[in-house]
């Protein structure tokens, strides 16, 4: 049993709780939202070492059970938490840590390299800035309004477009996009690929992911991947998910967190999610 410190909040669970593709997640209203947590151990169960009481973890409560004071998950989930690193910082890194990890790794980006992350102030977009940054590519980060921006710029982008700017795509060529918007927006930065390009599509806040012709992708020898590439068993997502921990206690990943709003205000943290009117993550803190 985990007391909960702080709860992480994702696009996915608004449309999960809207029903979006219930046939795909099996959510049944009454349950209770949220797939990740980080706190400390409150109390263990027959057959688990009761001197992990009290100490500071994050894991993953999947499918669902995070948006709680207390929360309940295999001892297999629990991964401690790296000195000095604060809960809430672990709470925002739990979906999109290993989701920025793993696109990275399966784009193979290398220095000296152009690439688009649109967009640029989401989540796991965010730490993508980053950590494009860090494998010395050109990183150019698209979003909407100057806040959001600035923001970008601050996180080391090495230019920044508005893509609700008629023209945003011009002049730009990318060796590698990561594009999590879906729908036509989406679609339409596949205008930026240079050919040979690779292309991770793993978002739809739009409604559904974005289409491409097949035929032009083979034309113009782009890869595409998908959403499949950052689906880990759960050996993996632990993992990925304590190197992303890691890479945040020494000052290499950092998560822009906007709020953090009480649990009973936890409709008021999706409508913020819904509205895009927020800058970073939104935490639930009990």
């Amino acid at each position: 049993m985990i007391e909960v410190a702080a709860a992480d909040t994702i696009f996915v669970e608004t449309q999960i709780r809207a029903g979006w593709n219930a046939d795909h997640w099996g959510m049944v209203p009454p349950y209770v939202p949220g797939g990740a947590v980080a706190g400390a151990v409150a109390a263990t169960g027959p057959g688990v070492d009761p001197s992990l009481t009290g100490r500071a973890v994050a894991a993953h409560t999947r499918p669902a059970g995070g948006y709680a004071e207390r929360a309940l998950v295999p001892v297999e989930a629990l991964i401690p938490l790296p000195s000095g690193l604060d809960p809430e910082t672990a709470a925002a890194l739990m979906h999109d840590g290993p989701t920025a990890l793993g696109l990275l790794a399966g784009a193979d980006v290398r220095a000296g390299e152009s690439v688009l992350i649109l967009p640029a102030a989401g989540g796991a977009s965010s730490l993508l800035v980053q950590l494009a940054k860090a494998a010395g590519a050109r990183g150019t980060g698209a979003a909407r309004g100057r806040r959001k921006l600035d923001a970008v710029r601050e996180l080391g982008a090495d230019a920044v477009v508005d893509y609700s700017e008629p023209g945003w795509l011009d002049g730009l060529s990318a060796d590698v996009i990561f594009e999590g918007v879906g729908g036509e927006l989406g679609a339409s930065a596949l205008r930026a690929a240079a050919d040979g390009a690779r292309v991770a599509a793993f978002g739809a806040p739009s409604g559904d992911f974005a289409a491409h012709d097949p035929a032009e992708l083979e034309r113009r020898g782009i890869r595409l991947s998908g959403i499949q590439q950052v689906q880990f068993t759960p050996e993996r997502l632990r993992e990925i998910t304590a190197r992303a921990l890691a890479e945040a206690a020494v000052g290499r990943l950092r998560p822009l967190i906007a709020q953090r709003l009480p649990l009973e205000r936890a409709a008021e943290a999706h409508a913020a999610i819904e509205s895009r009117g927020v800058v970073g993550k939104t935490l639930l803190v009990p």
